[in-house]
């Protein structure tokens, strides 16, 4: 695909994934509602690219996108773009929803369904909250706003904890029955010094004993910088350490807590973890339209890339049950103007997202940055 249809294409998703889409319970795959990560999403593939679009939350119930049935068979996008600049970007859009996982029907010997364990993120993602829970999230006053990681556990849809040995289990099904290609795995964060490393390392030992999978880990920096060594060494392959968002006033008012970890601190941090896990293999998302302004966020993001750390730029979404949940998605215009930007120099410096083992950034689905950083 050239380079100008790429981003036309990254125009078009964008503007599904900050509109969200009216879904009427069409057959497919129908996603999850709520917890953590890309939470009251379906996903959609549309022209080879599978993209996560919000369906449930009040976004979507006011989207001028809808999916429903093409005339002539199959499942179509149809509705009128918001965008100033998209005139080009008219016509329904055909669709496919990935079919729900075989290992979806599965449950351990102790009865424990393999779904509340781990969960199919796009197409060919396994990712799992390994502590769905974390020390800030019942204290609003100090927990980030946008969070509901508890949210699946209070409706009975996941564990607290996932021991190693059942997301290794689970692991091992989704790739021998759904071709998962690639693990993520995330946690809420712990009272320890370790801001969850240990979990991490844990899991993906006992992952990596059981089948040959790619894995990202994702949590705070650690206060102890040996354990970026540790995680590697237990099977880790590229690790993911969440800014979100990178003005001060902006990360004290949205992240309260975890604000009291500085820019600063993440950067040194950053800098830690390449030394370790190599250029490109560490990764960190930032959540646009919380207040940044996109030239903050490009000048945050060229810091990034210098350190050889990709910066997984993501349209905010609001997340039902949250203090945030009323707060508007950004426009198609402003998260272009940040892809455009951040695409540029992240090919300038040879850093692709399909060069990283694993994680969010490789996967994708989350983003239309992507297509943004192609060469024609």
């Amino acid at each position: 695909m050239a380079e100008h249809d790429r981003r036309a294409l990254g125009r078009r998703l964008t503007e599904l994934q900050v509109h969200g889409v009216v879904d009427p319970a069409v057959p497919g795959n129908p996603g999850r509602r709520g917890g953590a990560g890309p939470s009251d999403h379906r996903a959609l593939s549309i022209e080879g690219t599978t993209v996560m679009v919000p369906v449930y939350n009040t976004v979507a119930g006011s989207s001028p996108y809808r999916l429903d049935t093409a005339a002539g068979g199959g499942l179509q996008v149809s509705g009128a773009t918001t965008s100033l600049e998209a005139a080009d970007d008219a016509g329904p859009l055909a669709v496919e929803t990935p079919p729900e996982p075989r290992f979806y029907g599965l449950a351990t010997a102790e009865g424990i369904p393999y779904r509340s364990i781990a969960l199919l993120h796009g197409r060919d993602v396994l990712a799992t909250t390994l502590l769905q829970t974390c020390i800030r999230f019942r204290d609003r006053t100090q927990s980030c706003q946008f969070c509901a990681i508890e949210q699946s556990l209070e409706d009975g849809r996941t564990l607290v904890r996932k021991t190693p040995e059942q997301v290794a289990e689970v692991a091992e099904a989704a790739v021998r029955l759904d071709g998962v290609r690639q693990l993520v795995l995330t946690t809420g964060t712990p009272n320890s010094d370790d801001r969850g490393a240990r979990l991490m390392a844990e899991t993906a030992a006992a992952v990596k004993a059981r089948v040959d999978l790619p894995i990202q880990a994702q949590c705070e920096p650690p206060d102890d910088p040996a354990w970026y060594g540790r995680m590697k060494a237990a099977g880790v392959d590229s690790l993911g350490m969440h800014l979100e968002v990178v003005e001060d006033e902006v990360r004290q008012r949205i992240l309260p807590g975890k604000s009291e970890l500085g820019l600063e601190r993440y950067m040194e941090a950053f800098a830690e973890a390449v030394a370790v896990f190599g250029r490109g293999q560490v990764s960190t998302y930032l959540l646009a339209g919380l207040g940044d302004s996109a030239a903050s966020l490009v000048a945050v993001s060229e810091r990034l890339i210098a350190l050889g750390v990709y910066p997984f730029v993501v349209p905010f979404v609001p997340i039902a049950g949250t203090p945030l949940e009323a707060h508007p998605a950004p426009s198609t215009d402003f998260m272009v103007a940040v892809y455009t930007a951040v695409g540029d120099r992240l090919r300038a410096s040879d850093l692709r997202s399909e060069a990283m083992a694993a994680g969010c950034a490789k996967c994708g689905a989350c983003s239309a940055l992507s297509l943004f950083e192609a060469t024609p």
